[in-house]
C-alpha cells in the first residue's frame, strides 16, 4: 500500500470557507503531500495560486451537492471549472433519473460531462446514503459505461447521512474494477484507521477535512 498521504484530496466545501481557509488547506496539502485538494468552484483560482510550484492537484465539484443542474448548466460549470485550473472533476449522479429509472438519462449526462472534461479526470458522486445496495451497484455499472475514471460515495451533504462506508465501497470497487475504473471513499472520514479500513475495501482515493489527523493518526498508530 501507498503511504497514506498518497490517497487524500484534502477537502473544503463548507459554505463558509474563507481565503485564509483556502491558503491553510494549500499549504497543508504541500507540507503533508496530499494528492490533492478539493474546493468549491469559485476557489480554484486561488487554490491554483497559493499551489503553484507543488504537484498537489485542484479538484472541485459541479452539480453540488443537490444534483439539481440541468446537463447543460453541468457541462458549462465543468468546462468554466477546467479553465480556472482545476485537475479533476466530481459531479454528483442524477438522483431524481436513477430513482425514475430513466437510466439512459443518468448515462448521457456523465458522458457530456466527461466529453467536457477529456483527458481530465472525471468522479461521480453516487450519494450513497439515499440508494439501496441494488442502486448503488447500478449507478457504479452505469457510470462505467458512461465513461467515468471514479465512483465516488458522497458529497458530505446529506442530513444525517453516515458518508463511507466499508461495505458500500467494497460494493462499488467490485462493481467497477472490470471497468477499470478507481473509488473515491468521501464523507465522515475522521481517522487512521477508518482511512484504512476504506483503502482496504478498494478506495484509492479519500475526500475528507480530517487529512491532517490522519496522518498524525498514522503515527500513533
Amino acid at each position: 500500500m501507498k503511504a497514506i498521504n498518497n490517497y487524500i484530496e484534502y477537502t473544503i466545501l463548507k459554505p463558509d470557507a474563507t481565503e485564509a481557509d483556502i491558503k491553510k488547506l494549500a499549504l497543508d496539502a504541500i507540507n503533508n503531500k496530499f494528492l490533492g485538494v478539493c474546493v468549491n468552484p469559485c476557489y480554484i483560482a486561488l487554490a491554483k495560486e497559493f499551489l503553484t510550484g507543488s504537484d498537489v492537484k485542484i479538484v472541485t465539484v459541479v452539480n453540488f451537492p443537490l444534483a439539481n443542474n440541468t446537463i447543460e448548466m453541468t457541462q458549462y460549470q465543468t468546462e468554466l471549472a477546467l479553465k480556472l485550473g482545476a485537475d479533476e472533476i466530481d459531479t454528483v449522479l442524477n438522483i431524481s433519473a436513477l430513482k425514475n429509472k430513466d437510466y439512459r438519462k443518468v448515462e448521457l449526462d456523465i458522458k457530456r460531462t466527461k466529453d467536457i472534461c477529456k483527458e481530465n479526470n472525471l468522479k461521480v458522486i453516487l450519494e450513497t446514503d439515499l440508494l439501496t445496495k441494488e442502486e448503488i451497484e447500478l449507478a457504479s455499472k452505469i457510470s462505467a459505461q458512461a465513461g467515468a475514471n471514479f465512483v465516488k460515495t458522497s458529497t458530505g451533504f446529506v442530513k444525517n447521512g453516515v458518508g463511507a462506508k466499508v461495505e458500500d465501497v467494497k460494493l462499488m470497487y467490485e462493481t467497477v474494477k472490470p471497468y477499470g475504473l478507481e473509488v473515491k471513499a468521501s464523507g465522515g472520514i475522521k481517522n487512521y484507521s477508518q482511512a484504512i479500513a476504506l483503502i482496504n475495501a478498494g478506495a484509492t482515493r479519500l475526500g475528507t477535512s480530517s487529512g491532517v489527523d490522519i496522518i498524525q493518526g498514522e503515527g500513533n498508530d
